[in-house]
């Protein structure tokens, strides 16, 4: 086995890394410019570099092309925003009716991401006392492409208000897969270092302190 030379990622390399993680954003509002060909291709071989248990390498990326399908999702996601909507009250529900949370209809792609459990790829490796280690190896694929495709200047939208299996049913994948996010992708309306939550009210961001614990 050959040992390569690690390349040297210098100060100035960390700072503009820094930026990418900086200027990373939940992407609501798209432009419906189609991506370059391969663009999605390329971004989700990148994805596939992303560190997984036991090198199960356990996601699948579905693209989703077909209008019919597209809709399907967008309907299922209007029901549930609505009941989302029905959950709050007062000032809170007022705000929640204001908020963009999905760029369905604009965004010229939709990628759907599945944890393949059952994959015997790896051997079951990591998996035996922490199962869900293949969902995590998804989420961390899911971080590689948002990255990714934010240095292409390409945003991405994590759709969470939906039902998975109605998703599942609407794309034909395999029952047993777990839909781990549903994702829009495109060019930004716009660009921004703070998420779009923070800056209408929703949320702010914590404090490191709030984060650590020391044992």
């Amino acid at each position: 086995m050959s040992v390569s030379t690690a390349p040297d990622f210098d100060a100035g390399f960390r700072a503009r890394l820094h930026d990418l993680f900086v200027w990373r954003r939940d992407v609501r509002r798209f432009r419906t410019d189609a991506l370059p060909q391969g663009a999605i291709e390329r971004l989700v071989e990148t994805a596939c570099l992303s560190p997984s248990v036991g090198l199960s390498q356990p996601w699948r990326f579905v693209i989703v092309d077909d209008a019919a399908r597209r809709a399907a999702v967008l309907a299922n996601f209007t029901a549930c925003n609505a009941d989302a909507l029905a959950s709050f009250s007062g000032d809170l529900a007022k705000l929640y009716a204001t908020l963009k949370l999905a760029g369905l209809s604009d965004a010229p792609c939709h990628v759907a991401v599945y944890a393949d459990r059952a994959t015997e790829v790896g051997h079951g490796v990591g998996r035996r006392t922490m199962p869900e280690m293949a969902d995590y190896s998804v989420v961390a694929a899911i971080s590689t492409l948002w990255l990714a495709a934010r240095a292409e200047g390409i945003g991405m939208g994590w759709v969470s208000i939906l039902d998975p299996d109605a998703v599942t049913q609407a794309l034909d994948v395999p029952a047993d897969w777990r839909l781990i996010g549903y994702f829009c992708i495109g060019y930004p309306l716009m660009e921004s270092d703070s998420p779009e939550l923070e800056r209408v009210g929703w949320e702010q961001r914590r404090p490191l302190a709030d984060h650590i614990i020391r044992r």
